[in-house]
This record gives C-alpha cells, sequence and structure tokens, in this order.
C-alpha cells in the first residue's frame, strides 16, 4: 500500500495551496476548507489497453445493452405435428453429417465413418433376423492381411537316415532356409452400448484366422520325422482365436467404473510386455476398474487348447489340454511414484499331462520331451510378480519381476519328485529427446546349477511372447535353435520367445524347468524421421546362466556362456500414417558366442547367422 501512497502524497504537497482568506474575514474553524488526505483522491480510470493487445486483469467492461425484438407482424412457425414426417426425414446424431451431404458412406472405406466398423449403430428395421432391440447396438468388422518373407539360417543337423547331399557328412549341414506365410484375418462383433463414453453392455465377438505357410529347408527330417518326406513343405490351418461373450456387471462411479465378466476364447496378457503369459485361450475373466479407471483388476481361469504345429493357431477341433492357467493381477496407477503404473500379479499353473504321449502334425513327439528319462511329467507352478510402466521424470520405465515356485512330479534327470525354485526379472530404460528414443534393456532368467539335485532353478513361462529387447526383429527371440543333441525335436529357445527353455514346442510343449536360463543385456533407438516411417536398431549380447543342463545332455564337461551377439535393424512405413497399411524390413545377425559356437560348430566355420523379414500387414 505505501508504493500506491507515495506518489499520491507528492502530487498533495506539489499542488498550488488555496488561496487565503482576505484580512478582514475572520472564518470560524468550521467554516474553514478541511485539506483531503491522499488515500480520498479518486484515482484516474483504468484503461484496459494499457498493454498492447491484453486487457489489465480484473477489468470488466460496460456490457452492450440488451438486444430486443419487436415484430408485431411475425407468424409463429408451426408445430411439428404440421409436417408429413414420411417425407421430410429426421436424422440421428450418427447420421447428421451424411443427411447434410458431408460425407458419403462406403463400406469398403475403414478411413471415413462406416456403420461396418461401428462409426454409428445398426439400424433394428433392416436386420430383423437379429435378435436385437433399442438403437444402440453397433456392429464392428475387422479384416487383416499379414504376410511373411523371411529368409533365415540356422544350425540345421543334418539327417542320420539320409540327407539332400551325400556330401555332407558333418553333424550340421547347410544353414539356409526360407519361410513364406500368409495369414488372413477376419473378425466380427456384436455390440451394445455408446462405447465411446462408456464400456460395453454386451458384446459377442468371433475372430477366425486362415495361414497358408511354405517352408524350404536343406536337411530331411528337419519338417518331418519320416526321413523319406521332402525337405519342403506346404500347409494350411483354420484357427479359432477370438469367441467369447462379453457381460457388463454394472457401473459402480459416474466415472463408469465397472466390472465385467467375459467367457469363451479371448486374449489376455498377464504382464505389460507379455513375458509370462500372452496368448488367446479358452477361459472365463472377471474385470473391471475403480477410482476413475486408477485401479484396475483381472481374475481370470483359462483352459490351454492345443495348437496347430505349424501355424500356432488354436486347434479347436481337438481336445484341450490337461493345463489350467488360474490368475489374479491387480494395477493400480501413480503408485509408488507419480507416472508409474504397478501391478502386483499371482499365476497357479496346474498341468496334469504326465500319462499323455502327443505326437505333432509332422510325426515329433512334443509330450513327453525327448531329454531324460523320456518320461511324462506333471507340475504345479506358482508365479509371484511385481510389474510397472511408466515414468520417472524424463525416464520411461517398463520392468517385471517373477518367481516361480512349485513342484515338478518326475525330474526327467532324476526320475524323482523336485521343488520349483526359479526367478526371472527384465527392465528397459528409454529416453525421448525430440522425435528419438533411446533404449537400455537388461535380462535375467535364472538357471538350473545342478541337474541331479531335487531343486530346479532354470526360469520357465507359460506361453511367452515377449516385445522387448527388439522383439521379433531380432535374431535370437525371432528364430527357433534346434538342441540337436537332445533330440531332433528339443529345442534351446522357441520362435518369438527369450527364453532358453529347452521345450519341445512352445505352442504344444511343457514347462521346463531344468534349463540354461539366460542374461541379457542390451541397448537400442528408434528414430522417427517423418510420421510415416520409423527406423530402429538394437544390439544384446546374451549369454547362458549356467551351462551345467546343457554340458550333461551333450555330455561334454564344459560349455562357455557366451551365446553371442545380436545385432539387428528395422524400417518400419506408414503410408497413410495410420496402422491401416503397415510395411516393415528387418534384418539380423547373431554373431556367434564361444558357448554358440561349441554347441553348434560345423566344418567350414561360420561366426555367424542371419535372419531377414519383409513383413505387410493390411488392416480394415
Amino acid at each position: 500500500m505505501s508504493s500506491l501512497l507515495i506518489p499520491l502524497a507528492l502530487a498533495v504537497v506539489q499542488a498550488e495551496p488555496p488561496a487565503s482568506a482576505p484580512e478582514d474575514e475572520n472564518p470560524s474553524a468550521q467554516e474553514q476548507e478541511t485539506p483531503v488526505l491522499p488515500w480520498e483522491i479518486e484515482p484516474p480510470p483504468v484503461d484496459p489497453e494499457i498493454i498492447d493487445g491484453r486487457r489489465r486483469p480484473d477489468f470488466t467492461g460496460l456490457l452492450p445493452d440488451p438486444v430486443t425484438q419487436h415484430n408485431p407482424g411475425a407468424v409463429r412457425a408451426p408445430p411439428p405435428q404440421a409436417f408429413p414426417t414420411e417425407d421430410i426425414p429426421i436424422p440421428d446424431r450418427w447420421r447428421l453429417i451424411e443427411t447434410l451431404g458431408l460425407v458419403k458412406e462406403r463400406f469398403w472405406d475403414p478411413y471415413n465413418q462406416n456403420t461396418y466398423k461401428g462409426d454409428r449403430p445398426i439400424n433394428p428395421d433392416k436386420v430383423p433376423w437379429l435378435p436385437i432391440k433399442g438403437n444402440d447396438w453397433f456392429f464392428v468388422v475387422n479384416a487383416i492381411s499379414d504376410t511373411v518373407i523371411e529368409p533365415r539360417s540356422f544350425p540345421i543337423p543334418v539327417g542320420v537316415q539320409t540327407t539332400e547331399d551325400p556330401d555332407r557328412i558333418d553333424v550340421f549341414g547347410n544353414a539356409f532356409s526360407s519361410v513364406f506365410s500368409q495369414t488372413f484375418i477376419a473378425g466380427a462383433a456384436l455390440i451394445k452400448g455408446n462405447t465411446a463414453f462408456k464400456p460395453p453392455d454386451v458384446e459377442y465377438r468371433v475372430t477366425l484366422a486362415l495361414n497358408v505357410n511354405y517352408v524350404d529347408v536343406p536337411e530331411r527330417r528337419v519338417l518331418f520325422v519320416e526321413p523319406s518326406r521332402d525337405s519342403h513343405r506346404l500347409d494350411h490351418f483354420v484357427g479359432v482365436q477370438e469367441a467369447f461373450f462379453d457381460y457388463h456387471f454394472r457401473n459402480v462411479s459416474t466415472r463408469y467404473d465397472f466390472d465385467s465378466m467375459r467367457i469363451g476364447i479371448q486374449p489376455f496378457q498377464s504382464d505389460f510386455r507379455g513375458f509370462l503369459f500372452n496368448d488367446q485361450q479358452l477361459g472365463l475373466r472377471l474385470f473391471g476398474t475403480r477410482d476413475n479407471n486408477r485401479f484396475q483388476y483381472n481374475l481370470g481361469a483359462f483352459w490351454r487348447l492345443e495348437k496347430d504345429t505349424n501355424s500356432g493357431l488354436n486347434a479347436v477341433t481337438q481336445r484341450p489340454r490337461d493345463d489350467l492357467v488360474f490368475v489374479a493381477n491387480a494395477y493400480r496407477q501413480d503408485f509408488l511414484i507419480p507416472a508409474l503404473t504397478s501391478q502386483i500379479t499371482l499365476v497357479y499353473n496346474r498341468n496334469r499331462e504326465g500319462d499323455q504321449i502327443e505326437i505333432d502334425d509332422n510325426g515329433f513327439p512334443v509330450r513327453p520331451a525327448l531329454l531324460g528319462d523320456l518320461r511324462g511329467r506333471d507340475y504345479d507352478v506358482f508365479y509371484i510378480g511385481y510389474n510397472a510402466d511408466g515414468r520417472i521424470g524424463r525416464i520411461n520405465v517398463t520392468a517385471s519381476a517373477y518367481a516361480a515356485l512349485g513342484e515338478d512330479r518326475n525330474s526327467f534327470f532324476t526320475s524323482e519328485p523336485a521343488d520349483i525354485q526359479a526367478f526371472f526379472g527384465a527392465a528397459e530404460l528409454s529416453y525421448d529427446r525430440d522425435w528419438m528414443r533411446f533404449r537400455l534393456s537388461g535380462a535375467y532368467a535364472s538357471g538350473d546349477g545342478d541337474p541331479y539335485d531335487d531343486k530346479e532353478t532354470g526360469f520357465d513361462a507359460i506361453f511367452e511372447n515377449p516385445v522387448f529387447a527388439g522383439a521379433d526383429t531380432s535374431y535370437w527371440i525371432r528364430q527357433t535353435i534346434p538342441f540337436a543333441g537332445g533330440g531332433r525335436a528339443v529345442s534351446v529357445n522357441g520362435r518369438n520367445g527369450l527364453l532358453n527353455s529347452l521345450r519341445s514346442s512352445k505352442e504344444q510343449g511343457q514347462s521346463n524347468f531344468n534349463n540354461p536360463g539366460l542374461i541379457l543385456a542390451g541397448a537400442g533407438a528408434d528414430f522417427d524421421l517423418t510420421p510415416e516411417l520409423r527406423i530402429s536398431a538394437n544390439a544384446n549380447h546374451l549369454w547362458f546362466e549356467n551351462t551345467a543342463t546343457i554340458e550333461v545332455l551333450r555330455n561334454e564337461g564344459s560349455i562357455p556362456r557366451d551365446i553371442g551377439l545380436d545385432l539387428s535393424a528395422a524400417a518400419i512405413w506408414r503410408p497413410k500414417a495410420t496402422q491401416n497399411i503397415v510395411f516393415r524390413l528387418s534384418a539380423a545377425t547373431l554373431f556367434s558366442g564361444d558357448g554358440f559356437r561349441d554347441l553348434f560348430d560345423k566344418l567350414g566355420g561360420g561366426s555367424y547367422h542371419y535372419s531377414i523379414l519383409a513383413n505387410a500387414v493390411l488392416t480394415y
């Protein structure tokens, strides 16, 4: 206040004093003029334009005079009943822009408003055969074409009985092979409710997939168990990937927190990156949200379906496996620190396939695996995990940690029960700078250090499909490395998998906790050169965590731990800047380490293997 009074006081002091009264006049004290105090001076009016282009804060100008209309000769508009409704359309809000001529719907156009992709509700009068009532039912159709061309090289054993080239006398022959795979996915959903603002009240969804694949390898007994069969194969299969009913029980808040149930074949991912269980399986799931979607939960039970051997699609015509998965997880946003979503996961895997013998479509045994005593196994495994996804300041963070605890009824090394005690951890840190992202990745899966004791300490997942360390751009994650010494139907790792689990098959085999484990350290970067073009690069170094298991299976005294250096790069082009058309070209090379060469060396050397992937995805 003092800063305001000082200039006003100075103005009073500097003002001309009032004229004195004549000498002959002697006014009384009451008649003398009272001096004006500084705070009693009326301030000048505020100029709202004192700052160029801006108004002074807290200034409100005079409002304009109200506008009144005086039209005594006006005729009142006729009521709506006066118009013939059969001639004049009354459009709903979804079809308003089409009525105005702004949009012309075409069923084949996925980019603009389209009834067949759920932009507007179904007219029940046009589909009287559908069991629906009301004007809030939507129909969604989706179609995907996924094309893969993949030349690659990996260690291919020479056939024992016969070979394509009689001059091949080594254990491993020509490493080159090629794959062509075409998958068509078609799905349809019938949904009740305005899902732009709240969860659907009811949803019916069906998705089918047709896969046609052609594989050519240089050796026999790689694609088929019979040595008389060709070394190339053309195969096809139709799988049911989704067939579920979703029912919305209730909303529990004005922000549409809810409880819903889903039953049938449905996709489920137990953690943020798909390390433990990421599949489309037959199940019953209760899920919902609380606290304005800051808290989410899942309670599920899944009965695992048999998979087709060559396509990996669900084979619903076969009896489901005697393999059950029970899941409970909870997500909380801004937990531990702001901007970080934390998840607690509890999973129980109950497998009772010890008395079964399963032969895949190519004639190779997959249950039990051709390892050890060749006996079947039953096991119970409890997975306890913590997962995090979000950021800490400028650093993006994704992390997972699991402990696998349980019992294997028959360890294939000892033919005795064994306790399962295995651990897994993975983390990815990334930093965004304008159009670039830089990443650091690390993973650890414990290995079994003593195959003949009563503990199995090699970590294995239920059905992994990780988006991590370059994902399927990486050579190690993309390719399957056959473990020839332990049987032709057993691989070190699985396709689209990270772990060295020594399974017969990721799709049809059992989890195996007698394995060498894995250590991964990697770095990568993504460069969004334009909204349509992204370039990615990754470098991962891999090691076996413990080689005791593979030393016993290969009857070797010492196998180095170094798997090698995996280098990969990919270009992703989206010509429409959407996910409707995506082209990807990637290349990867594994420079073999001492451990890899020890297991898969051949005459003539060859210190590296490569993979090239050309992929086109078209989506409607």
